[in-house]
């Protein structure tokens, strides 16, 4: 099979990428325009790996998509990339728009205009999947749970965009017939993610003594997915799932981001005991919360489990651990992202020339 992954160099993108190349015989070919996010160090286990390529091109850019589809001939798309993080969505929403919205149709019709070259065996098997995020449901309240069937109600510029890349491809199989599959996730963590994001924000900051901040009360429930897991899930997709239709994958793990944090800080004293700001609790400070902080998210991921037999492996508490002691002992890894020098390297990957 001959994956041609967009995003790959991003959290979840590099997480699959790294899984697919350590165990199975998949070509892989990684699109990725390289923004503040995307960093080929969280690739360089796999970078010398014969059945990997880089690809350094936008999206948007139809020309590159078209000459990325001709050249890898790819049995299936898997699109990953995008514009993720709440926060920068309030500030600047722009960007949103173009890589979420613009860059998701751009690639649909690429996609669209190579699979209708293809013999019939080839177009038989060709799929275009399709990576979003629970946020498209909105806020729930104390109870209830995000199925596939319910409504969209997004509730940032982000989840917005991510809503309405959701609806292109669903109209691309059904006007077009372009033989789709989409998944919707819960929060990921894990190693390798940008600093950012909760998790490691909160254990860069704890490990140096810097108050660890929690918007609004902290109370807000997410699911927490470990990000090994959501590749597993997505690969079962990609190979068993029927087309047009959409699965949600969920941790099954529900927490406050209080608790979250507590949690982490649990665990950084039990393998930082000789630190100085033991307990790390005591950083906890809670901020300003966040215009239109969604209150509760939680995945009803029973379709998936019944279907194709998928449940995560990891609980809150090992995939926490896990991530924490990965954090700890990749402090380069750490520093490189937040100082920004990786940014400017290509780390000797086989770069294909469009």
């Amino acid at each position: 099979m001959r994956l041609l992954i967009t995003g790959g160099a991003g959290f979840i993108g590099s997480a699959l990428i790294r899984q697919l190349l350590s165990e199975t015989d998949y070509q892989v070919a990684n699109v990725d325009k390289l923004t503040y996010a995307g960093n080929l160090e969280s690739l360089a286990t796999i970078e010398d790996s014969p059945n990997y390529q880089f690809i350094h091109a936008d999206i948007c850019d139809s020309k590159l998509m078209d000459k990325a589809f001709a050249a890898f001939q790819p049995t299936v798309v898997m699109h990953l990339a995008a514009e993720s993080h709440v926060d920068r969505s309030i500030d600047g929403p722009g960007e949103f728009i173009q890589t979420n919205l613009v860059g998701t149709y751009t690639l649909l019709e690429a996609a669209r205009k190579y699979w209708l070259t293809l013999d019939s065996v080839a177009s038989e098997a060709f799929r275009f999947h399709h990576i979003s995020t629970d946020e498209v449901f909105g806020s729930l309240g104390e109870t209830g749970l995000f199925t596939e069937d319910m409504p969209y109600e997004p509730n940032s510029p982000y989840s917005a965009s991510k809503a309405g890349s959701d609806h292109l491809v669903r109209a691309w199989h059904h006007t077009y017939g372009l033989p789709t599959l989409m998944t919707n996730c819960s929060n990921n963590y894990g190693p390798y993610q940008f600093p950012e994001k909760l998790l490691p924000l909160m254990i860069s900051n704890a490990q140096v003594g810097k108050t660890l901040p929690i918007y609004g009360k902290g109370d807000n429930i997410r699911d927490w997915l470990y990000v090994d897991d959501h590749a597993r899930a997505l690969r079962l997709v990609l190979e068993t799932g029927v087309i047009g239709e959409c699965y949600n994958i969920g941790g099954f793990n529900e927490h406050t981001n209080l608790d979250v944090v507590q949690q982490l800080c649990n665990i950084l004293d039990e393998l930082l005991p000789d630190s100085s700001h033991v307990p790390h609790k005591n950083l906890i400070e809670f901020v300003t919360d966040r215009p239109g902080h969604d209150q509760r998210y939680a995945i009803d991921a029973t379709k998936i489990e019944r279907e194709l037999g998928w449940r995560p492996v990891e609980t809150f508490e090992t995939g926490l651990k896990k991530t924490v002691q990965w954090y700890l002992n990749n402090t380069t890894w750490c520093q490189r992202v937040l100082d920004g020098s990786y940014q400017q390297e290509r780390l000797g990957l086989k770069e294909s020339q469009l």
